[in-house]
């Protein structure tokens, strides 16, 4: 059928980027950040990736949002939930140093811009375990913004991760949509390539390719993003 709708990845796709150098430097502005509090930064990477594993394991029956502060509290005692404001203001203010973590590509731009220009419906279908305001944080780099997206998928408006396919299943039923007429890009061949679960399509953006399970690329369609838009709008 058709392709109606497009669904973009973020980190890695539309922000070019090595996941493991971002990584690292991004835990290395928050456990600066949160050192004068008293947070020993070893056990605070600890309980991010903790907290991470509670989002990814969501069932659906609370907020990721709810899961990450839940094992938070369960790291720390229920009284450092008070330091949530300043995680908040983390990511509005030292976060955006985590920039010279990441490459640009014009052209994720103005694929998105094409997409939306051939009359197709776009999300940005990124991992939702950041807060809202490091997804625009990371948009921006991208030279892109919220409202190019008719949906946005962030820790706070979400209740499943990747590669649960129960993520695209929610993305289907909030927007409406059908999985056949829909096309997940991604550059992650276990995260993204799940949006066959839901009967969508995928195309792989192939600059910062993640393939940790060694599956066959040629499964896939596959290229840049001028290869992206002939897939899509011919």
């Amino acid at each position: 059928m058709e392709i109606k709708n497009v669904l973009f990845d973020l980190d890695g796709t539309l922000l070019p980027m090595d996941m493991e150098r971002f990584t690292n430097g991004y835990f290395q502005l928050l456990t600066e950040k949160m050192a004068p509090l008293g947070y020993d930064p070893k056990a605070l990477i600890d309980m991010v990736w903790a907290g991470t594993a509670a989002m990814v394991k969501n069932d659906g029956s609370r907020l990721n949002e709810e899961a990450f502060w839940a094992k938070f509290a369960q790291a720390f005692g229920p009284e450092a939930l008070a330091d949530q404001p300043v995680f908040e203001a983390f990511y509005a203010n030292e976060f955006q140093r985590a920039r010279q973590f990441c490459g640009y590509d014009p052209l994720a731009a103005q694929a998105v811009e094409a997409v939306k220009a051939s009359g197709r419906r776009v999300v940005l279908a990124t991992n939702p375990i950041f807060p809202a305001a490091a997804t625009r944080s990371r948009l921006s780099w991208a030279g892109l913004k919220p409202a190019d997206f008719e949906l946005v998928t962030t820790y706070e408006n979400s209740r499943f991760c990747k590669p649960s396919v129960g993520y695209y299943r929610d993305i289907l039923d909030r927007l409406g949509l059908r999985g056949e007429e829909c096309l997940m890009v991604g550059n992650d061949m276990t995260e993204d390539t799940a949006a066959a679960e839901a009967g969508m399509g995928v195309f792989l953006i192939t600059s910062c390719l993640i393939n940790k399970e060694g599956k066959d690329l040629n499964a896939w369609p596959h290229g840049g993003f001028d290869d992206l838009i002939r897939f899509v709008c011919g």
